[in-house]
Order: structure tokens, then sequence, then C-alpha cells
């Protein structure tokens, strides 16, 4: 074993970001019990920390213990039983991991699916939703494998007020703007190491009363002992003098991300969506300049993370890793059928700024020619 000294990078990937040092230095404050005073404090800042940049009122709001895919099995696992129809909208990996993971609860899939690089059809979700009595429909609010935001304030009123609204917001809290209750949104979960830059390892969630109600009603017990929603809210409830043990918190994993937190409000989230929408057209802009397409069209794109397709002769793997050995930057390659055609670049937390652009629209003529 030897002392560890990771390289520099500037993180321009789909994830991890990269994490202020007054977010580092948190993570290293002494560690106190999961039950100690001081620890339920923090604990609670978080909670309503999460509830503002969630825009939501949402009692049950705090962070899981896991990466943003336990937040999607939390939320899956939790408002699905076997037999529920859930209407899934599919235009990328992650809408397919979450009808992959509803079908593992046992729910009835059905995917209503778009192409890689659009935006799903909000009429044929609410029209397949009416049609199949659907008890949950679920969207990727921003896709990262195609960089397509999908327009969740839509929904609601298209929906009606009956199915459960389940949004995956993994790479867009922080980042773009979410309404989780103007929205009408029901349950949603997010992963700490985009645009919040927290290093990855919580997941947020926020499940609305009726959401939370729908889990207490359940006719058998959640298949997910570590994950049941109805255990962990006697832990995670606020100010609660009786708090349960369900299990030990990642207590250092929670420091980091009240400090992360204190970041993005001492911002202001319009502020921190400003810079986040400024810096990803500088970037866009740029690479369409080097004669890059991007793959989402203007209306869906996303500003955080840039899916955009290289020009012809390019050799995928060499250029990339000429970025990563030559220039210390990190991107990331196309996934599924952009394989080989398709660079992400993330703009995204303390990354979303004109100077990470610039180093990689100067680097980039170099690697590819």
């Amino acid at each position: 074993m030897h002392r560890l000294e990771p390289p520099h990078r500037y993180l321009m990937g789909p994830g991890p970001s990269p994490v202020e040092g007054s977010v580092l230095a948190a993570q290293a404050k002494p560690i106190v019990g999961h039950l100690d005073p001081y620890f339920l404090k923090v604990m609670d800042d978080v909670s309503a920390g999460l509830r503002t940049v969630f825009q939501t009122a949402n009692q049950m709001t705090f962070p899981a213990s896991g990466t943003g895919s336990a937040g999607m099995e939390m939320a899956v696992h939790n408002l699905v039983e076997p037999g529920d129809v859930f209407v899934v909208g599919v235009n990328g990996v992650f809408g397919g991991r979450m009808a992959e993971v509803a079908k593992r609860a046992g729910a009835e899939v059905i995917a209503v699916d778009a192409p890689w690089g659009e935006a799903v059809s909000t009429d044929r979700l609410a029209e397949t939703a009416r049609r199949h009595h659907a008890k949950v429909v679920g969207v990727v609010h921003a896709e990262t494998s195609t960089g397509v935001r999908q327009p969740i304030e839509e929904l609601r009123p298209a929906l009606g007020p009956e199915p459960l609204l389940l949004v995956d917001a993994v790479t867009s809290l922080g980042g773009i703007e979410i309404q989780v209750d103007e929205w009408g949104i029901d349950a949603c979960y997010s992963g700490t190491q985009k645009c919040l830059s927290v290093p990855p390892g919580l997941a947020p969630v926020t499940f609305s009363d009726r959401a939370v109600h729908a889990v207490a009603r359940r006719s058998e017990p959640v298949r997910s002992w570590y994950l049941d929603l109805n255990l962990l809210a006697a832990y995670w409830k606020d100010g609660s003098a009786a708090r349960a043990y369900h299990h030990t918190a990642p207590i250092s994993a929670i420091y980091g991300l009240h400090e992360g937190l204190r970041l993005v409000l001492a911002e202001g989230l319009e502020s921190r969506w400003r810079r986040h929408s400024d810096t990803g057209r500088f970037l866009q802009d740029g690479l369409e300049r080097l004669g890059f397409e991007m793959v989402a069209p203007a209306e869906h794109r996303l500003p955080q993370l840039t899916a955009a397709r290289f020009p012809d002769g390019v050799d995928d793997a060499k250029a990339r890793a000429s970025l990563l050995h030559d220039h210390q930057i990190e991107i990331g390659g196309g996934l599924g059928p952009f394989a080989g055609s398709v660079w992400r670049v993330g703009m995204m937390g303390a990354g979303a700024k004109r100077e990470h652009a610039i180093r990689l629209l100067q680097a980039i003529p170099a690697v590819i020619r």
C-alpha cells in the first residue's frame, strides 16, 4: 500500500464534477455518532437545504445512502408493488434503467419510447397512462446519455391528478430549474456528484405526502429493507427527539453535502441556473465552430451536459486519451448507439466555468487532427 496522490484532472465528463476545497474539508471534520445531537441538527439542516434546492415543502426530503441509482431503486421499489402499471419514458440509458428497476420490482412496465436525442412526447405519455390506468409515470428530467431535457413542467396538466409522477433529477438538480411542488412531482431523486458538486455517495430524494401515504398503504412490505421509506422515515423525521436507528448514516458524506448545499444557497438557485446556462451555451457554440454537431435540438438541449457528434475521421479513444493524459481533461464517450460517434461534456457545479470550456476548446484541435 502507498500513500494516495491522485492526479489533478479537469472533470468535464458526465460526472463526477469538480468539488470545492471547502466541501472536501468538511468531509474531513471529526466524526460524531449518527444519533449524536450535533449530527441530528446537521441532518435537519441538510433536509432543509434539499427542500430549497428541490423547491418543495415535502417533509420527506433527505439524502439516501448510496449513489443516484440507489435513489432510483428507493423511489421505484417504494412506489411500485407487483402488478402495478408503471409507464416510463425511455429515450436513453437512464430511462431504460428505470424501466429495468421497475420490472425487477414486479411492475407491469409500459415503455413510451423516443429516439435517442429527442424528448419523449408528453401527449403519448399521458395517453398511455390513461389507457393503462397507470399507478406511476416515470421520466428522466436530464438524460445524461443524450443531453436531452424532458419538459417536466408539461406533464402534470397532461396526466391529470391520478398517477404518481416520478422524476429522475440526477443530472438536473442544482443545474437547471426544477420545481417539485409547482410541477406536481410526487417523488424525485438525484445524486450529489453532478450539479451539486459533492463527492458521489448520497442520493437526495423527496416524496410528496401523497407518495408517502401510498407507500404506507402498501399491501406488502417494500422488498428492500435498506431502502424502505417507512423504516427510514423514523430516522430522518426532522426535529424528532426519538429518532429510530435504521442504519449507520455516512456521516462524513453528509458533512460534505451540508457544505455543498451551503455553497449552492449562498450563490442562489437562479444565479446558479443562469451560470450553467451561460457556460453551457458558450461551450456548445465553440464546439459547433470546431465542426461538432449537437445531438439534442436547441429547445430540449441541456446546458450542463452536452452530447455532441465529433467530426468524421476522429479516433474517439485516441482523442479522449490525449485529452486526459496531455491536457488533464476528462470527458465522456458515447453510450449505446452513440458509442464511437459522440462525446459527452459536463459543465456542472463548480466546473461550470467559462475558463474550463476555453481550456477544452483550445485543446480539441490538436487531439482530433
